[in-house]
């Protein structure tokens, strides 16, 4: 790709970002239409990059196009709510809240089961590889490097989610990623990761070694639970717990 062209393609993202997230903030009133003029004039950008914008914000059902009025914005009910960017767009909007309550919720129905069939049916070389990543993460998280941290959490809950033999949980692997990097962004971690955390992932990688169904889904319905207590943290304006 060319320089130009890599040029475009992130002022396309941009403005489609800033659009999407007028739509799902009511900004940008459902039913309500915009132009491709209008995108252009607005954001001073060519014809070219609007429409790119624009088949970025239809591809995930927050518009469509209409004959003579343009892109019509729709309800969240037509929205691809799995897509991964579309998540991330609700978690910097208005809407976070309401997105990190069904995320968890997700979560909290999806992953537990991903490590009780993880420790039926992964290789043992995947299930060993588990070990190492939940080593790094404590490592790297009693250090507060959290960026770091946050790239081996994202490796352990995707290996397990790519590897339980369901391709429609490997398929949220993306989906988890982004709620992972969105918290630490939002400022919904901890400085340093909670020893009950690190400690839950270790439990989580040595039953799912062990070929243990039923601890690896204990242990990882314990760290959700974590995550539920962030989540109803920030719905009481609490401080997050160290």
């Amino acid at each position: 790709m060319s320089t130009t062209d890599t040029g475009s393609a992130v002022r396309h993202h941009a403005v489609a970002r800033e659009l999407g997230i007028e739509i799902i903030d009511g900004a940008w009133e459902v039913g309500s239409s915009r132009t491709l003029e209008d995108i252009q004039s607005r954001f001073s950008v060519s014809r070219t990059v609007a429409r790119e914008a624009s088949r970025q914000l239809e591809s995930m059902g927050l518009v469509r196009t209409r004959r003579r009025l343009g892109l019509v914005a729709q309800p969240p009910a037509d929205w691809r709510a799995l897509d991964p960017t579309l998540i991330d767009w609700r978690l910097h909007s208005s809407q976070r809240e309401d997105q990190i309550l069904t995320l968890t919720q997700l979560r909290l129905a999806v992953e537990p089961a991903a490590a009780e069939s993880a420790a039926r049916f992964a290789s043992i070389r995947t299930r060993a590889s588990l070990l190492p990543l939940a080593a790094e993460m404590r490592r790297t998280g009693e250090a507060g490097a959290l960026q770091e941290f946050l790239q081996y959490d994202i490796e352990f809950h995707a290996t397990l989610l790519r590897n339980c033999g369901n391709e429609l949980f490997a398929a949220l692997s993306d989906l988890v990623a982004v709620v992972l990097q969105g918290r630490t962004e939002l400022g919904l971690m901890p400085t340093k990761p909670k020893p009950e955390a690190l400690d839950g992932h270790e439990a989580v990688a040595e039953a799912v070694f062990r070929g243990d169904p039923v601890g690896a889904r204990t242990a990882m319905e314990a760290i959700l639970a974590e995550v539920r207590e962030t989540f109803r943290a920030v719905e009481d304006n609490r401080p997050i717990a160290e």
